[in-house]
């Protein structure tokens, strides 16, 4: 067993009293490193751009699964839309509408998740609580044929603060048990290598690591 999949193993053993499908950020990661992940077992990976999300399905097997984790241009959604399994970061109804339109083109309805603004920090993009209550609720979401809202996602504020970190998660879960019934939500995506043991206490099932994976990754990419 190499490094990344002893990793990849340690995860899903010291965690494994949560359900929850990880989530393995291989942006910057060469695909020799997918590789070992993938004959490791491991099938979803995230990427935060799309031109290498593109560039790595069309070099890796045809079953992995394809998050695209990062900021979503509009303009590059065509590019996925044939094959991503789950688009994480819906975060403006433009956005949204796109996708929708995308996934008509490529005769697919396309996995999403909304991203709620739920950070301190005015960098991180996402919807606020009042805007995902109107989308659910006045019927903008279910008007949409060729886009399927899987659930919500989160990022937390980047502190050492636990209970400020807690409180996001814990808003954010709140605000999915008001939709997931009605609505069939079954993905909430919080949590990453710096505080998913936090996001899986608080009710995610769905985390997005890399480092603690692959390895510091290379910021100058």
């Amino acid at each position: 067993m190499n490094q990344i999949t002893q990793n990849i193993s340690d995860i899903h053993e010291r965690y494994s009293q949560y359900n929850f499908t990880l989530v393995a950020v291989s942006k910057t990661k060469p695909v020799s490193d997918l590789q070992s992940a993938y004959d490791g077992g491991q099938r979803h990976f995230g990427e935060n751009k799309a031109q290498e999300l593109v560039e790595k399905w069309e070099t890796l097997p045809k079953d992995i699964k394809w998050h695209m984790i990062g900021h979503l241009q509009r303009n590059k959604v065509k590019y996925i839309a044939p094959f991503v399994h789950l688009i994480h970061g819906i975060d403006s109804e433009r956005l949204l509408n796109q996708v929708n339109k995308e996934g008509q083109k490529a005769g697919r309805k396309i996995d999403c998740l909304l991203q709620v603004h739920i950070a301190k920090e005015e960098t991180k993009f996402g919807f606020s609580e009042d805007e995902i209550n109107s989308l659910f609720n006045e019927g903008r979401i279910s008007n949409l044929e060729y886009v399927n809202v899987k659930g919500l996602m989160g990022m937390a504020t980047n502190t050492d603060d636990t209970s400020i970190v807690a409180s996001e998660f814990s808003s954010l879960k709140s605000l999915f048990d008001n939709f997931k019934n009605e609505f069939n939500l079954d993905t909430l995506s919080m949590g990453m290598s710096g505080d998913f043991p936090l996001a899986l206490q608080s009710g995610s099932n769905m985390i997005r690591v890399g480092s603690l994976i692959f390895g510091k990754r290379n910021y100058a990419i």
